[in-house]
């Protein structure tokens, strides 16, 4: 998985209780979202490249 840096991040928000805590839960939830759509991007990239490359050793047999 590629290096992310975030140079510049604010979030506002208004919540009852801890600030802190919400905020974590809130990026906790929509990070391990946007990983599993990582992984299965680059899971599918790999399956295509592998297809393409058994494709491609079909031909030349």
């Amino acid at each position: 998985m590629p290096k992310v840096t975030i140079h510049h991040l604010e979030v506002r928000f208004q919540v009852d209780g801890d600030d802190g805590a919400v905020f974590t839960r809130l990026f906790n939830q929509h990070i391990q979202a946007w990983a599993k759509l990582y992984e299965d991007q680059c899971a599918r990239a790999k399956h295509t490249e592998t297809e393409r490359r058994f494709g491609d050793a079909e031909g030349h047999s």
